[in-house]
């Protein structure tokens, strides 16, 4: 009895690793929300497939555990990696009763990395990842982590940072930011990774404020006291001095 919790990265095929790609075409039943499994369709041929449109993530966790208590090989596939802001957690946890049934979380590329990649390099130093959806958090506690990370002069990375009914968080964050570090900061965001439509762009931080581009497919890279613009790419250097 085993359940593969499987990070797809961002959904093009050069992101899936060869272990992602073995677990998926290793297992018997493939579970996850609709478009992840449309992204792996080509390993999926003769499998049985479960999937859920959006917020049915419990529902996934129930079916992918009903398979497996059958016997089955379950392969339950998410975007990026399955341990930052994937379902190995609470696969986990829907699991807890069943000790008898097998979870592994297989890594994948998340945005932070595979979206700075194209930026050039942002997070070379310090970094802190911070999802601006308020489904699961209050905004209160965003807000506040969003502050702490201003104050620790951390590069950050914004999951998240908008949708069609959360439209002025972004706008919220950089207010906050503006008191640590100027809106001149070299930024950048990406959209649509390793996908059809995938683009990379530099700016500023004044630039992401009221930026009608940036949606919730979008990944938002804010730059810290020390990151700069060199040949058009995000760099922030890690302290070589002879350089």
């Amino acid at each position: 009895m085993e359940i593969k919790v499987v990070g797809i990265g961002p959904g093009g095929a050069d992101f899936l690793t060869p272990q992602a790609k073995r677990a998926i075409e290793e297992s018997q039943v493939v579970v996850g929300y609709t478009l992840y499994v449309e992204l792996v369709a080509d390993l999926t041929e003769g499998k049985k497939i479960l999937s859920t449109p959006m917020k049915g993530e419990v529902q996934r966790c129930e079916m992918a555990l009903e398979e497996a208590l059958k016997g089955q090989k379950v392969a339950f596939v998410c975007s990026g990696d399955a341990g930052v802001y994937g379902m190995a957690g609470i696969m986990n946890q829907v699991a807890k009763n069943h000790p008898e049934v097998k979870i592994e979380t297989i890594s994948g590329i998340t945005a932070a990395c595979s979206g700075a990649a194209l930026l050039g390099a942002p997070l070379i130093h310090d970094f802190a990842i911070i999802s601006l959806s308020d489904l699961l958090t209050p905004l209160d506690l965003i807000m506040k982590r969003v502050k702490l990370a201003g104050e620790g002069d951390f590069v950050i990375c914004l999951y998240n940072p908008k949708s069609k009914k959360r439209t002025e968080y972004l706008d919220m964050t950089v207010d906050i930011l503006s008191k640590y570090r100027p809106l001149t900061t070299p930024c950048g965001y990406v959209k649509h990774i390793g996908r059809e439509g995938e683009i990379s762009v530099v700016c500023t931080m004044q630039d992401l404020k009221n930026n009608s581009d940036i949606d919730m497919f979008t990944t938002v890279f804010i730059g810290n006291s020390t990151t700069e613009l060199i040949n058009g790419k995000l760099v922030t250097p890690r302290g070589y001095k002879n350089v």
